[in-house]
C-alpha cells in the first residue's frame, strides 16, 4: 500500500494535482474538509488498519508533520512518497487571488507558511520524493526530486 503526502504553500496546486491524478487510486485526507485532526487521524489510522491507498493533501511544511503520519505508515509497512509543490509565495498569493470567494485563504497564511516550510529530505523516510510545478499549459510537471 501507499501514503503519498503532498506539501506545499496554500494555493499550489496540491488539491488539483490530487483530483487529477489521485482521485481514482487514493482516499484523500484533507483538514480542510475534516475540520479537527482528531477526525483526520482516525481516517488516517483506518485506512492504515485497512491498507488502504491514500493521500495526504495538507500543507505538510514541516519535518514534524509529516513525521506522525510517515511513522505511522512505515510501521504498517505502506511505501511513502512525497510530492513537493514548487511553492513560491508572490505566485501562491497571486493564484489564491483568482480563487472563488469561498476557496481563497488569507493572504496573511500563505506569509506565513512560507517562514515554516522545511524543505523534504529522504531521510525523513520518504521512499519516493517528486517535485511538481505548475506548467505554462496550466497541467503539471513531476520530475524526481533533486535535493
Amino acid at each position: 500500500m501507499q501514503l503519498i503526502l503532498l506539501m506545499g504553500y496554500q494555493a499550489t496546486g496540491k488539491s488539483t494535482f490530487c483530483r487529477e491524478r489521485l482521485f481514482h487510486s487514493h482516499l484523500r485526507i484533507n483538514l480542510d474538509m475534516l475540520k479537527t485532526r482528531h477526525r483526520e487521524w482516525e481516517l488516517v489510522t483506518t485506512c492504515l488498519r485497512t491498507q488502504t491507498a491514500f493521500v495526504v493533501d495538507n500543507t505538510n511544511l514541516t519535518r514534524g508533520e509529516r513525521g506522525r503520519y510517515i511513522d505511522a505508515a512505515r510501521a504498517a509497512g505502506f511505501r511513502i512518497v512525497g510530492y513537493f509543490f514548487e511553492s513560491r509565495k508572490a505566485d501562491a498569493i497571486r493564484r489564491n487571488a483568482l480563487r472563488p470567494d469561498e476557496q481563497r485563504v488569507p493572504e496573511g497564511a500563505i506569509a506565513g507558511s512560507s517562514g515554516r516550510m522545511e524543505l523534504p529530505s529522504f531521510d525523513e523516510g520518504f521512499d519516493e520524493l517528486k517535485f511538481v510545478r505548475i506548467a505554462p499549459d496550466g497541467g503539471f510537471s513531476v520530475e524526481d526530486w533533486q535535493p
